[in-house]
């Protein structure tokens, strides 16, 4: 924790955000609401009296786990974490985090986004445009064997294809994740929900 939550930390800010995929204070806000929404975070004395782990210590498992899509006994040495309390603050985060920010963040636009995202490409010149939408291969390492050719993309690695939808201000509207890496834009596009959702 001190090569980052300390007033002076060991590691600076570009550090922090190359490696937690955000910026510090982003982090603790997320920290700060999951907290507050859930018991399972909130430093307690275990079964022997001694002082458990705190909400920073479980967050920062859990957003390493997912910034680097490490195993849960991967983080045992650094953080202090079992395994089985990695997985469990995992889980426990990313419910927290869809409970504290689902309603904002990840819903459909509604109308009066819409009006104001079309309002926005018409005075930029594209009439008409909600937001800008692209594919990218998400390399899976850990591919199943009997799968890899399903999932090999062009470059011959196993890949996933993320499709996005995101607007001028980088808000993402819709994201369909999951489409074999053989298939092309316009396959991933075919079988996509785009339409319905934005």
């Amino acid at each position: 924790m001190q090569d980052y939550f300390v007033d002076n930390p060991t590691y600076d800010q570009s550090t922090f955000r190359h490696r937690f995929r955000m910026q510090k204070p982003l982090f603790l806000r997320i920290v700060a609401a999951v907290t507050a929404s859930d018991i399972y975070f909130q430093q307690r004395r275990d079964a022997t009296g001694r002082q458990g782990l705190s909400p920073l210590q479980k967050c920062t498992g859990a957003m390493r786990v997912l910034a680097y899509g490490t195993s849960a006994d991967a983080h045992d040495e650094y953080f202090r974490m079992s395994e089985t309390v990695t997985r469990a603050s995992l889980i426990k985060f990313v419910e927290g985090v869809i409970s504290c920010f689902g309603q904002e963040y990840l819903r459909r636009p509604n109308n009066g986004d819409l009006a104001r995202l079309l309002h926005v490409g018409a005075y930029r010149g594209f009439p008409g445009m909600v937001g800008s939408i692209d594919c990218m291969h998400w390399e899976w390492k850990n591919c199943p064997t009997a799968w890899a050719k399903q999932y090999a993309g062009r470059s011959g690695k196993r890949t996933i294809i993320l499709e996005v939808v995101a607007s001028y201000d980088l808000w993402i509207w819709h994201a369909f994740f999951g489409t074999l890496g053989t298939c092309n834009d316009i396959n991933v596009l075919q079988r996509s929900p785009v339409f319905d959702d934005v």
